[in-house]
């Protein structure tokens, strides 16, 4: 193991014992999860590395389950009808993917309404499926769970709302603290009486009454759930946002205020097309809208970060060993990504090794994207070579890769990017480039030429051929050439090195040992 190993991740380090095939893990590679809520039946099939994984399968049918259910106690008879009818598919599919077995849990709608047990019942006879109805408090921890999934060691305030409720969850440490639930859904307020004002003092009231029993939460304020993702859709469209991915969006307090003037300002069948967001769900979004308001009215958090993952994510979390939860998700899934698609998997180890003198000096945040990169290099090697820098960066941005920021999704693309090309000009991405300073731009291109240098001298992963030296003040650097890789250095590697040189802004030398 390096020392840049040794001093970064001791214990549990990108190279250290692979955790997807370990046999807790094994047996999260394929798992499928049903979530009731009063909103949408959504079936979501988990498969990949299990700390990271991949949505095999994901489809949302809108039934409403929850509509009218405060004036009528009863959930809506004709989503009753959607719902059931979406449980019977989502096992017909369940079954043809060989899923050994399909947990499904609902939420207020179904455990608020007097004939929610009738429900569950008409469901067990005619699919064999066992719902497990979950209280308010149970739902936020689970939703909390689904934000540790994406981001471990995470701290803040953890928001999910959905079509009859609210719940709040604190995170901290990797774990879950208070809770509590509301009756803040958008298909609740509907039934409100008074209008827009009476719906402001209610949501007044009962914010009040959950900072009461949450206490103050001012670090950062995650947002789960479908009707807080269409009001982030709307302030990317608002704002020009290049990267249209949701997950760790970023919004401020200004940019909630902002956007809600826009949402009341617009049409709002034209802004439903510009952000494609369904009509069902555009319904509840003024309403969510004036929860949003309240909520950070109320808190006062210092930032607002939108979460893909939530309870569905929380429930596969956990049935994760603590082993798995405390891996990196990015480090997990990139290593996952390396063994099932790259030409040499293991080879990411002996670039990363070779890279690290560069970028000795690194702060551990970039050492981690370092990691990533290296163990990603070759992972897209069988797309066309007229495209396949463009697809890395596609890759590395538009993933469903959990703990990375927008920013560190552009550096990871860019580095990428730059292991087929030496140049990023002509490309359909100057937007993007927006969102990172010039310096980090400079050290993803430095990474990028550094990746394709160094992998045209081995094609053993096990070889020490070569090693490089970096002299920063001197602006020097070295190469160190074995015998053996001597015939490995031809002009194409030359002009490599050169071409990582130049972007160093450096001389090169190169040594070649008597061994």
């Amino acid at each position: 193991m390096s020392n840049a190993e040794q001093t970064t991740h001791p214990d549990t380090s990108l190279f250290g014992r692979p955790l997807f095939d370990d046999p807790s893990a094994r047996k999260l590679s394929r798992v499928g999860v049903v979530d009731v809520g009063s909103n949408s039946v959504r079936l979501v099939v988990f498969d990949g590395a299990a700390r990271s994984p991949a949505y095999f399968y994901n489809e949302k049918i809108m039934c409403a389950l929850g509509a009218g259910l405060s004036e009528s106690g009863i959930l809506n008879p004709q989503g009753r009808i959607r719902a059931l009818s979406a449980l019977r598919r989502f096992k017909h599919l369940a079954d043809g993917m060989g899923l050994k077995e399909l947990t499904v849990v609902a939420t207020a709608a179904v455990r608020d309404a007097s004939d929610g047990p009738d429900f569950c019942a008409d469901v067990a006879r005619e699919t064999g499926l066992r719902i497990w109805v979950i209280d308010g408090e149970e739902e936020a921890r689970l939703s909390a769970q689904g934000v540790l999934l994406g981001w471990p060691g995470s701290y803040g305030l953890v928001c999910d709302i959905g079509g009859s409720s609210l719940e709040l969850a604190e995170i901290s440490e990797g774990r879950v603290g208070r809770r509590v639930t509301s009756n803040l859904g958008p298909l609740k307020l509907q039934d409100i009486k008074g209008g827009k004002r009476g719906r402001k003092a209610h949501i007044a009231q009962v914010m009040g009454d959950l900072r009461e029993r949450m206490g103050a939460q001012r670090d950062r304020l995650f947002l789960v759930g479908g009707s807080w993702r269409a009001i982030a859709r709307i302030d990317m469209h608002r704002r020009g946002y290049p990267l249209h991915v949701l997950h760790e969006y970023r919004m401020t307090p200004a940019n909630v205020r902002n956007t809600a003037k826009f949402i009341q300002n617009s049409d709002m069948d034209a802004l439903r097309a510009a952000c494609g967001i369904s009509s069902a769900r555009m319904a509840l979004v003024p309403l969510a809208t004036e929860v949003l308001k309240q909520l950070v009215k109320t808190f006062k958090p210092k930032d607002i970060a939108i979460s893909s993952y939530g309870i569905r994510e929380g429930m596969l979390y956990e049935q994760m060993p603590q082993k798995l939860r405390d891996r990196d998700p990015l480090i997990e899934a990139s290593r996952f990504a390396e063994a099932k698609d790259a030409r040499l998997p293991g080879f990411g180890k002996v670039l990363f090794d070779f890279v690290m003198p560069i970028f000795k000096s690194a702060p551990e945040a970039r050492k981690r994207l370092i990691k990533a990169a290296c163990l990603l290099h070759d992972v897209s090697w069988r797309a066309h070579p007229d495209y396949r820098a463009e697809v890395c960066f596609d890759n590395a941005t538009r993933a469903n890769l959990g703990g990375l920021k927008h920013s560190e999704r552009i550096f990871l693309g860019l580095a990428l990017l730059h292991r087929y090309s030496n140049s990023r000009s002509d490309t359909r991405f100057e937007d993007f480039f927006t969102l990172i300073d010039d310096k980090t731009m400079l050290d993803a291109e430095i990474l990028g030429k550094a990746l394709r240098f160094g992998a045209m001298l081995w094609m053993d992963k096990d070889a020490g051929r070569a090693a490089l030296r970096w002299f920063p003040k001197k602006k020097l650097l070295e190469l160190r050439l074995s015998k053996a890789a001597v015939p490995l250095f031809g002009e194409v590697a030359e002009a490599r090195l050169k071409s990582l040189a130049s972007s160093l802004q450096a001389e090169v030398e190169v040594k070649i040992s008597r061994d």
